[in-house]
């Protein structure tokens, strides 16, 4: 019986680095980060340790793969979201598929963000590859600059805002803060609510201040006379028939992302 080292090799080295981040990320599931050893991810696939060396250069070449691996596939995730709908639709689609994927993936979120590996600190060229997750968000924000639904500013900024509100959402939800059957809608209403902050129209404020966002098959959103979120406000949204998984997060299989209530496409 072959190993799964051998089977890689006869497809080729991006295999064998697959193979070898694979079993990585299973040992730091399933066994925490004392697991992973040069010496037991190579005995665990039936190579020798030079091979990881080699690939590697070690454990902390193995640490800074496994954090450019995480924000590769982010960046795949993000890069594979329909753009049907019009930039409002897009960008919300987008915020979904950062949630769902870091739902489906903890183990390399956790590697990206919050320190798995006791000791790492990602170098210039991991970080570079994390910088370019943000590409498709920050297109995606400028589209809607053009579109007239988000105020004219720097979409570099407005994706990070997106993405810092987008993490710190999914953060609680993985650590076990936020019920399954809470964190969704919550996660929606956090990311309407920054949406709504860079708006064409900067929203009115005032106590028992109502928002109302609807939303129709072009994607149509229209502010109420205020923008609080929270106690006295009150904010509803519907999409259309695209409701596909996938920096506003991967929606949960057959769930379909909330709409904000920003100046919407006409």
């Amino acid at each position: 019986m072959s190993t799964p080292y051998q089977d890689a090799r006869r497809i080729g080295q991006d295999a064998v680095r697959a193979t070898i981040l694979g079993r990585a990320v299973e040992l730091l599931v399933s066994e925490g980060p004392a697991a992973l050893t040069v010496r037991r991810i190579s005995a665990d696939i039936g190579a020798s340790t030079k091979v990881l060396y080699t690939l590697f250069g070690g454990k902390e070449g193995l640490a800074d793969a496994l954090y450019r691996e995480g924000f590769a596939r982010l960046r795949r995730a993000q890069e594979g979201v329909p753009r049907g709908g019009g930039p409002l639709a897009h960008l919300v689609a987008l915020g979904a598929a950062y949630r769902g994927h870091a739902l489906a993936e903890p183990a390399y979120y956790r590697v990206m963000f919050e320190r798995a590996l006791p000791g790492h600190r990602p170098g210039p060229e991991a970080l570079a590859v994390a910088e370019t997750a943000l590409g498709t968000s920050t297109a995606a924000v400028t589209a809607c600059m053009e579109a007239g639904v988000l105020r004219p500013g720097d979409a570099r900024e407005v994706s990070r805002a997106l993405w810092a509100a987008s993490h710190g959402a999914v953060s609680l939800e993985i650590s076990g803060h936020f019920a399954p059957e809470e964190a969704a809608a919550r996660y929606d209403a956090l990311l309407a609510a920054v949406r709504r902050a860079f708006g064409a129209e900067p929203p009115e404020t005032g106590a028992g201040a109502g928002v109302e966002a609807r939303t129709g098959g072009g994607g149509e959103a229209r502010t109420g006379s205020g923008g609080e979120v929270g106690t006295g406000a009150e904010s509803e949204a519907r999409t259309g028939a695209e409701g596909e998984a996938g920096i506003g997060g991967a929606a949960e299989a057959g769930a379909a992302p909330v709409l904000p209530a920003v100046e919407g496409e006409r």
